[in-house]
C-alpha cells in the first residue's frame, strides 16, 4: 500500500492542528463515492480498521479520507480538552475541505455518533458533499450519557463534578482515559437517542454481540430511532468491540462496497 503523507489543517477557536491523510480517487469517468473514516474515542487513523479501509480503497481506486481528532494520534491539542462538539467541528472542517463528490461515512464507536451528527451538519450546507451511505461499527451514539454517566457510581460522578475529571481504567490503554466534566456536559448538547434520527442516506451497522463497551441492544435501539427503511443491522455473535479480526474486516469492506 502506498503511504499518504500527512497534511495539517488549522482549525480555530480554539486553535488546533488536525492531521489529515487524503487518498485521491483513481477512477475515471464514473467514480464510486469517496470514503471518510471517523475514528473512535482515543483511537487514531493508524488503527487496524482505518489502515485496512485505506488499503482497500487504494485497491479499488476509491478516494479515502482519514484524520485524527484533536488530542488524538498525530493531531495537535490535548485529549482532555476535547469534547464531542469540538471533534464534530473538526470533522466538518476536514470533510468540507478535502472531500469531493458523494461520500460514504464510516464511523467506529464514537465515530458512529460523530457520523450521524456530521450528516445533519452537512445537509444544512449548500455546497457540502452529499452522502451516498453510512457504515457504523459498534456506534456509540450518546455514549457520554447513556454508556458513561448513567453507569457511573455516585463517587465517580462526585469526583468528576468536583475535580473536573476522573481517570477511567481501560484495557486498551494502561494509563486509562480522563473523562472530563466538559466532555459529559458538552455531550448532553448532542444527544440523539431521545427522538428520531434522519441520516439522509442508507445505513449499515456492524455490531458485536460480545461487545463490553457498546451493548448490542444499544445498536438495536439506534436502528429503531433511524427514520429510514434502508437500514441494515449485522449482529456478529462472537464479535467484540473492536471488530478488527480478518473476518470482521472482510465484513466491513463488504458493507462499504454496497455504496
Amino acid at each position: 500500500m502506498s503511504e499518504i503523507p500527512v497534511t495539517n489543517l488549522a482549525v480555530e477557536s480554539p486553535h488546533r492542528t488536525i492531521a489529515v491523510r487524503a487518498r485521491e480517487s483513481k477512477g475515471q469517468g464514473h467514480e464510486r463515492p469517496g470514503l471518510v473514516w471517523l475514528g473512535g474515542f482515543k483511537s487514531d487513523m493508524k488503527g487496524t480498521k482505518a489502515v485496512a479501509l485505506d488499503a482497500w480503497a487504494e485497491a479499488e481506486g476509491r478516494a479515502c479520507l482519514r484524520f485524527d481528532y484533536s488530542g488524538h494520534g498525530e493531531s495537535g491539542g490535548r485529549f482532555e480538552d476535547g469534547t464531542i462538539g469540538q471533534w464534530l467541528e473538526e470533522s466538518l472542517a476536514v470533510v468540507t475541505r478535502y472531500a469531493k463528490g458523494p461520500q460514504v461515512l464510516i464511523g467506529s464507536s464514537m465515530g458512529g455518533w460523530i457520523a450521524l451528527l456530521l450528516a445533519a451538519k452537512l445537509r444544512k450546507l449548500a455546497d457540502a458533499p452529499q452522502l451516498a451511505g453510512m457504515v457504523l461499527i459498534a456506534p456509540a451514539v450518546d455514549f457520554t450519557e447513556a454508556l458513561m454517566w448513567q453507569a457511573f457510581s455516585d463517587d465517580i460522578k462526585r469526583e468528576i463534578e468536583t475535580k473536573g475529571f476522573w481517570t477511567r481504567p481501560s484495557e486498551y490503554d494502561p494509563v486509562g482515559y480522563p473523562i472530563t466534566r466538559a466532555l459529559i456536559e458538552d455531550g448532553r448538547k448532542h444527544l440523539m437517542m431521545g427522538g428520531m434520527i434522519e441520516p439522509g442516506c442508507p445505513v449499515h451497522i456492524l455490531q458485536g454481540v460480545q461487545d463490553p463497551d457498546v451493548p448490542w441492544r444499544h445498536a438495536v435501539e439506534l436502528v429503531s430511532r433511524i427514520a429510514r427503511e434502508d437500514v441494515v443491522l449485522t449482529l456478529i455473535k462472537d464479535g467484540d468491540h473492536r471488530l478488527s479480526r480478518p473476518e470482521d474486516l472482510e465484513r466491513l469492506m463488504n458493507a462499504v462496497a454496497e455504496f
